[in-house]
């Protein structure tokens, strides 16, 4: 059991941070312990405090807006969570407290609060359900392909700028519509039911950058999949040489 642990820890900081990991398991860390490039092994830190409040206000944004308690608190726990993203990790980088937890927290966090965003507005219809599908998809696609990758090669795929830019466009586009303002009229580009605003029917601004969001989101899955088909044949060449 003990052994197994230890893997799937070790899997788990490759996926996050493999140079770093790496670094400590064979002890040629030179950084300070607390950076980024030598993570330490804290729980209890201000930045993991930080993310862990990130995280309550979250959910207590689901409960309230789904529930439609009270949309204006919901919003702004919502808006809080969202616009402290940066906060954790300048804190733990400027504090010197970059831990294990913060970086695997960190990601993490990330995708609740996205797919929280995608769950309250599919919820009360305020999302076309194509868009929550293919948000959650693209992302369970990612994962399943990057867990692929890692038979061919331990280090994961480096992170493309195109990659956050569609997580900034989502979630200024989900922070739009759950403000519901302000409203925009239909530009009646095309004459489907499930691209509103695009359509002749109205529409908040955050549809917009909801629709760059999935395009480039689109972009990014194909650089990765390109990317992890290059490394797949690269390692089948190796083998066979």
């Amino acid at each position: 059991m003990g052994s197994k642990t230890q893997k799937a820890k070790s899997a788990v900081k490759d996926a996050v941070a493999y140079d770093a990991a790496a670094s400590q398991a064979q002890g040629t860390a030179t950084a300070p312990v607390g950076t980024s490039n030598n993570p330490s092994h804290q729980v209890f830190t201000v930045a993991n405090v930080i993310t862990v409040c990130r995280f309550i206000l979250t959910l207590a944004f689901l409960v309230l807006f789904v529930n439609h308690e009270n949309r204006f608190v919901a919003l702004a726990c919502y808006a809080i969570a969202a616009t402290t993203d940066f906060l954790d990790g300048q804190v733990a980088r400027r504090t010197q407290t970059v831990s294990w937890v913060g970086k695997i927290m960190d990601p993490i966090m990330d995708r609740v609060l996205l797919f929280t965003g995608v769950v309250g507005l599919m919820a009360t219809g305020e999302l076309p359900i194509w868009v929550a599908v293919f948000v959650i998809g693209r992302d369970t696609y990612l994962f399943f392909g990057a867990l692929r990758v890692r038979k061919y090669r331990k280090r994961p795929i480096d992170v493309v700028y195109i990659g956050k830019v569609t997580t900034a466009l989502l979630m200024a586009g989900f922070v739009l519509l759950l403000l519901d303002w302000p409203q925009i009229s239909g530009l009646g580009l095309v004459n489907v039911s499930w691209l509103p605003g695009l359509n002749s029917t109205g529409a908040g601004l955050g549809i917009f950058f909801v629709y760059a969001g999935v395009v480039c989101s689109t972009i990014t899955a194909c650089i990765y999949t390109h990317q992890a088909l290059m490394i797949r044949k690269k390692a089948l060449e190796e083998r066979e040489a």
